[in-house]
């Protein structure tokens, strides 16, 4: 099905912890998708995306990081090092996919979707993209390594993503 996917949920990845994560868990919720990595200069971003999480999770968002060590290779470790780093240095509870390529021809389908449907430049350049997914499974927006979770530009957006009828 993912070679015809039309929404968000129409994909899966893995929990770091091995198991399927299937997108479609979240079917009506908003989302906020983050390529994510350890060794980067924008990695202090987990506490704002945890910060937001603690804040907003009730209220329905999901906020889904993404480890990859496609850049830089920022993202050296194995599962169990990327959770205890998110764990000991942000106290990150917003659930965590195993280390998954997000470019190139080996880019996860859900990841090539993404790029298809924010067009060349929704394209991961950097760790730290965020896109943000709308309750019913499509993108709705996308922001580069460089918008700070805790900026206005982007806590309006997720404001606004909550804010949308559900479905």
């Amino acid at each position: 099905m993912q070679d015809a996917a039309k929404t968000a949920f129409d994909f899966h990845l893995q929990h770091l912890d091995g198991s399927r994560l299937s997108l479609s868990d979240f079917a009506g919720r908003p989302i906020v998708v983050v390529n994510t990595a350890s060794l980067c200069g924008f990695t202090p971003q987990y506490g704002g995306l945890q910060k937001m999480w603690s804040e907003l999770g009730d209220s329905g968002l999901v906020i889904l990081g993404v480890p990859s060590n496609d850049f830089g290779r920022q993202e050296p470790g194995a599962a169990g090092e990327i959770n205890d780093f998110c764990t000991l240095n942000f106290r990150v509870t917003f659930p965590l996919s195993a280390k998954t390529h997000v470019r190139g021809a080996n880019a996860d389908p859900f990841f090539k979707w993404l790029a298809a449907e924010g067009g060349f430049f929704a394209r991961p350049r950097w760790n730290f993209y965020k896109y943000l997914i709308g309750r019913d499974g499509k993108l709705v927006d996308w922001f580069s390594s460089f918008t700070d979770p805790q900026s206005h530009r982007f806590q309006e957006a997720v404001r606004n993503l909550l804010k949308a009828p559900r479905f």
